[in-house]
């Protein structure tokens, strides 16, 4: 009796130990096929990392590149269309408006190599590259003096207290004033004029760029268009730079005409 006990308890402790086997196997082969998934699924979230950083890389460069062109084209080619037009009669002012189309274009240059330099600095690392953004507020004087040289005269008022605003702001702050005072030029009429304003606030910094042109948009909302009847792509970068920080930008058209860009940018005190 005491014999066919041991061999029942071990036919039991057998049976047992296989079941338990068994289960141990099956979570093992689970464990392995839940690691293999959450690697495909680390894979797969990797992949699109990666490739929504190239996509806003690229609308970056975009970015980048349409103001700098879109800017220093507009500028070269009205100062060549008044120096053709007074060519003839007056050279002293022809040879001053081509000396403002040589200076437009060695600044797009100037800001090209800067841009080139962030994208593709030397392989041997011994150039050092200014990681810096090329242009800011402080650059807005000289900005105003060639919009007014090349027929697009701008009163910059300047508000609050200022102070050092973070490089990513400050360029933002510049850009806009940019791109509003270059489409302003595009479809300036005679005699037209803008005007700039900064505002620190206390916890914002408020841009706002006016013209005293004809309206250049299409009857409806007010919401600013192209002559395609699409959102300039000037425009919409300017608001993908506003929205990065927290902002908000509006350009719409103005009653008497012309039209208005203002921004509001979220800056902290230091």
């Amino acid at each position: 009796m005491a014999a066919a006990g041991t061999y029942a308890l071990i036919i039991v402790l057998a049976v047992v130990a296989g079941w338990l086997g068994v289960l141990l196997l099956r979570s093992r082969r689970r464990h392995r096929a839940a690691v293999t998934e959450r690697g495909r699924l680390l894979e797969r979230e990797r992949q699109s990392a990666a490739k929504a950083a190239v996509e806003a890389e690229r609308a970056r460069i975009a970015r980048e590149l349409h103001d700098i062109v879109s800017h220093n084209v507009s500028l070269m080619v009205v100062q060549a269309s008044a120096a053709r037009e007074v060519l003839a009669t007056m050279p002293g002012e022809a040879e001053t408006a081509l000396q403002a189309v040589e200076g437009a274009g060695r600044a797009a240059m100037t800001e090209l190599r800067h841009l080139l330099g962030l994208l593709a600095p030397s392989p041997d690392g011994d150039d050092e590259v200014d990681l810096s953004p090329s242009s800011g507020l402080s650059g807005l004087g000289t900005l105003i003096d060639r919009f007014a040289f090349a027929g697009l005269p701008a009163e910059v008022r300047i508000s609050g207290e200022p102070r050092p605003l973070p490089p990513g702001v400050d360029a933002t702050a510049y850009r806009i004033v940019q791109e509003a005072l270059t489409n302003a030029l595009k479809h300036a009429a005679p005699g037209a004029k803008a005007e700039v304003a900064i505002r620190y606030a206390e916890r914002h910094l408020r841009v706002e760029v006016l013209n005293t042109g004809p309206s250049v948009l299409r009857e409806g909302d007010g919401a600013v268009t192209n002559a395609e009847g699409g959102a300039g792509r000037g425009l919409l970068g300017l608001r993908q730079r506003v929205a990065v920080y927290g902002g908000d930008l509006d350009a719409r058209r103005r009653l008497g005409g012309g039209f208005r860009v203002r921004a509001r940018i979220p800056v902290e005190r230091p």
